[in-house]
């Protein structure tokens, strides 16, 4: 947009003090009008049009047929214009009108306001129409990942301009990785630090369980129990297993297990409990291993998941356009869908 040129003026340093705070009353009386309520903005762009229209026919019969409005209608409202911004806008004649120097003033910042206006419209219409960009998003392996899965399936079907990037890691690595600005957001277990993050709960219980080769007595069995394990070499998750979930469900019976492996993805464990390195205590995937069986704990151990962000964070049209996506998906997502 460009600005208009810099006025000379002639007058003396009095007279252009008075001037510019007079000229400062009147753009202050102008933004008033252009209030940031909704109906009240729409109002003031089409009075706008209206003292453009007059403006440009320097005829109020004229202008109100081109803009499809009655004369008198339109002779009130340029009135209420007037009487607003405290200054006559025409100067009127039986024969016909010409704009005042105020009138100039504002028929140049009016010209202004309605280009940005009509801009911001083609902007956000552009943006429904054609967002497009890259969305960088982080997963752990969880039976929720379908949903994340379907969620990102059905926004490509509503912006297939739209490109995903899905790094696959624990939540150890994925909160670095969103903090560090590499991630826009992630899946992860719970608990989150909800001082740091926003997030939209999963509909759907994680359940975890023991991956055993489905030659191993454990295989044949309902459940897992604590006192099951004892004497057996697990393979685990990287982190601290005591102070786990996991740890705290074996209780006594931690202190008669061996730690053989762990690491920070399900399926390469899995592939070390196939090849006989031990059992591994993970969660139920929406996929199986030939070699191996899944039996779920019991007491029952279930967790629940989550899809977060930073809090305060700027993102992209099209990041900001998937939240909000993700917001309705969750609240309508329904159990006979999972």
């Amino acid at each position: 947009m460009q600005f208009p040129a810099k006025e000379e003026s002639s007058a003396g340093p009095g007279q252009t003090k008075r001037r510019k705070s007079s000229d400062i009353l009147k753009m202050q009386s102008l933004f008033r009008i252009m209030s940031v309520k909704e109906g009240k903005m729409l109002m003031d762009l089409r009075v706008l049009n209206y003292f453009l229209a007059v403006a440009r026919e320097e005829n109020f019969t004229r202008a109100a047929q081109m803009l499809h409005v009655t004369q008198p209608t339109l002779s009130r409202q340029i009135a209420q214009l007037e009487e607003e911004l405290g200054v006559d806008l025409f100067t009127r004649s039986n024969h016909n009108i010409i704009l005042t120097e105020d009138g100039m003033i504002l028929k140049r910042r009016a010209q202004e306001m309605l280009a940005l206006a009509e801009k911001t419209r083609q902007d956000l219409r552009h943006r429904e129409e054609d967002l497009a960009g890259k969305i960088a998003i982080g997963s752990g392996e969880f039976q929720s990942t379908r949903i994340l899965s379907r969620m990102i399936a059905d926004f490509s079907k509503k912006h297939p301009m739209v490109q995903y990037e899905i790094y696959s890691g624990n939540a150890d690595n994925i909160h670095d990785y969103i903090e560090r600005g590499f991630l826009d957001m992630g899946l992860m277990a719970e608990p989150i630090d909800i001082r740091k993050y926003d997030f939209i709960p999963m509909p759907l219980k994680e359940t975890w369980g023991a991956w055993a080769r489905t030659d191993s007595p454990l295989a044949q069995k309902e459940w897992i129990q604590p006192e099951d394990l004892a004497g057996k070499r697990l393979i685990t998750a990287t982190g601290d297993f005591v102070k786990s979930s996991l740890g705290k469900w074996l209780g006594k019976y931690y202190e008669q297990t061996e730690i053989i492996a762990q690491g920070n993805l399900l399926y390469n464990e899995m592939m070390l409990a196939e090849n006989d390195l031990g059992v591994v205590l993970g969660l139920k995937l929406n996929y199986s291993c030939s070699g191996l069986s899944f039996i779920p704990l019991y007491p029952i151990l279930e967790t629940s998941t989550v899809l977060a962000w930073k809090k305060e964070q700027i993102f992209t049209p099209a990041t900001s356009e998937f939240l909000s996506f993700a917001r309705q998906y969750g609240n309508v997502i329904s159990d006979d869908k999972l």
